[in-house]
């Protein structure tokens, strides 16, 4: 499988999903593009906290200086984004990708988030409970299906909120896979916690 995570903004925990998605399937990760915080990237914190010997933390295909949205950070950096240069790795293995920010966040004049979506991606995404998530959440959904991409399932970050799970899930219809709480840190022991609870959902995917 390929697998996309992907949010509903920024900070709502994408990279903490991916490290559970690919510990929970032993996978390869990708990050296309990372922006900012070159030291400490998304692909170093997914590396740390992945215990699977089988992983495969694959090289950005875009690394850039400045944390800001891409199509900033690149003129900053003097380069223009091109998605045609942004390849797949190749790997025989499950391969969990990161998106940057939401699917709107653009990449160039012409390009966003969304337009890295290949058909036979299936899409995580991932809603952090805040005033204001249901309509982002919403939005989202409504922006993928408008491109004819389907969520394969979603995931809820923040302790738990019944009504705005299920008011999102009663319009999505999506396919509910957990829900990630405020945890006091995250570690390789907690990323294993959720993988064990995650990985029989992500297997039906």
């Amino acid at each position: 499988m390929k697998l996309f995570i992907t949010g509903i903004g920024t900070d709502v925990g994408k990279t903490i999903t991916s490290a559970i998605v690919t510990q929970a399937l032993e996978a390869d990760y990708w990050k296309p593009i990372q922006a900012g915080d070159l030291d400490n990237s998304d692909s170093h914190k997914v590396k740390s906290k992945v215990k699977s010997q089988k992983s495969v933390v694959h090289p950005n295909a875009y690394e850039l200086k400045t944390p800001a949205s891409p199509h900033l950070a690149a003129k900053i950096d003097g380069i223009t984004i091109d998605i045609k240069k942004i390849i797949e790795p190749k790997t025989t293995n499950h391969l969990v990708i990161e998106g940057a920010g939401g699917i709107l966040v653009p990449l160039n004049d012409n390009d966003c988030i969304i337009d890295l979506i290949q058909p036979d991606y299936k899409i995580i995404l991932v809603s952090r409970h805040y005033l204001g998530s249901i309509n982002h959440t919403l939005l989202t959904f409504e922006a993928l299906k408008s491109r004819n991409l389907k969520v394969a399932g979603i995931i809820f970050s923040g302790d738990e909120n019944q009504a705005t799970e299920e008011i999102i899930l009663s319009k999505t219809k999506a396919k509910f896979i957990g829900r990630i709480d405020n945890e006091p840190y995250f570690d390789q022991n907690v990323i294993q916690y959720y993988a064990d609870q995650f990985r029989s959902t992500l297997l039906l995917l």
